[in-house]
């Protein structure tokens, strides 16, 4: 074999190892950014179920199925390039963008907190007497419209959150690029899937809760008698199977208003941190450094768990700073930002 070969074996050798290393720096960067966007993410798939509420369930897993190819729409086709060319032309701009929608997090969560707090039959009666009167297929196409743009938002804040982590590793333009893919595309397959069996497994308990034997058949166990009455495996299971499908049923319910009590405290949170630590980037370091320190003292008071106490104390502080923050913005949003958006859009 000529030494020319040879030398071009070497290179080609050398350019592979250098892809496969740009490839676990990839993933290792999108799953770094992806941990950091789990509050948004949390929120979102929290979020999301409410909008099949008072659909068919044969119509249940389409919606959810349009409202994912939206967002995946929204992070792939218009959130990406515009990230990439913020980062390029305008990098100073990614934290005070962060810290605008770190304050729509607060604001969100802290309006979820008081709409918890107040009665609201009223409203949900209204919605509930529109939704009666349009067509059927009028009303999913607005469902899903209006999931995708709340998507859009979401969207935003965790496209911005990973950028703002890998622009900090990274000046590459293309693994910029490939990590905001690889974490977008993740995430809505994450949300959207978990979306999909949250909101089929009510169904799927109460198949089981009237009848066990679907269950054992799915297991491989079903064996009928000659003249179809359920065999042995069935009849042993189906007490078991018929059980655990009214722990579904009843279980759900209190699943879905705990997981929108995780996504509203994670987006204060989220939000909270997010607004912390854009101050510090500015020079304003005292409500970071209290938190900080509150965490720190914790912690040694629990020296067997003084990481995980450190976290969540941490966590609560920037929650608390969210929920106050959001507290602030409300008025704002109802008596000024929302009028004028309304003199802009003629809505």
């Amino acid at each position: 074999m000529s030494t020319g070969l040879i030398a071009l074996l070497d290179d080609v050798a050398g350019l592979a190892k250098v892809a496969a290393a740009s490839l676990d720096d990839a993933a290792g960067q999108a799953a770094r950014a992806g941990a950091k966007a789990a509050g948004v993410v949390v929120d979102d798939a929290a979020v999301t179920p409410r909008y099949v509420v008072g659909f068919t369930a044969d119509r249940e897993l389409p919606i959810i199925g349009k409202i994912a190819l939206g967002s995946l729409k929204n992070k792939l086709v218009f959130l990406l390039p515009l990230a990439l060319a913020l980062s390029l032309v305008a990098p100073w701009a990614i934290t005070p963008l962060l810290m605008l929608g770190g304050g729509f997090l607060c604001y969100e969560g802290a309006e979820k907190v008081w709409e918890a707090l107040r009665p609201h039959a009223a409203h949900h009666d209204a919605d509930g007497a529109g939704a009666a009167g349009q067509d059927a297929a009028q009303f999913e196409r607005e469902k899903v419209n209006s999931a995708i743009k709340t998507d859009l938002i979401l969207s935003a804040e965790i496209m911005a959150i990973v950028l703002s982590t890998v622009a900090a590793e990274t000046s590459s333009f293309w693994m910029q690029a490939a990590v905001l893919a690889v974490v977008g595309a993740g995430i809505t397959g994450l949300v959207y899937g978990a979306v999909a069996l949250i909101v089929k497994a009510d169904d799927v308990g109460l198949s089981l809760a009237q009848n066990g034997r679907p269950a054992a058949s799915l297991l491989g166990l079903r064996t009928p008698s000659p003249g179809g009455a359920p065999g042995g495996a069935d009849r042993a299971l189906a007490p078991v199977t018929q059980a655990v499908g009214r722990g579904l049923v009843k279980g759900m319910p209190v699943f879905l208003r705990l997981l929108a009590l995780v996504g509203t405290a994670a987006m204060l949170w989220v939000g909270g941190g997010i607004i912390i630590h854009g101050l510090e980037g500015f020079g304003l370091t005292a409500v970071g450094h209290a938190i900080h320190g509150a965490a720190v003292a914790a912690g040694e008071a629990v020296p067997a768990a003084k990481a995980a106490v450190e976290w969540l104390v941490g966590a609560a502080g920037a929650g608390v700073f969210g929920l106050l923050l959001g507290a602030l913005l409300i008025p704002l949003v109802h008596t000024v930002i929302e009028p004028l958006w309304r003199m802009v859009t003629g809505k």
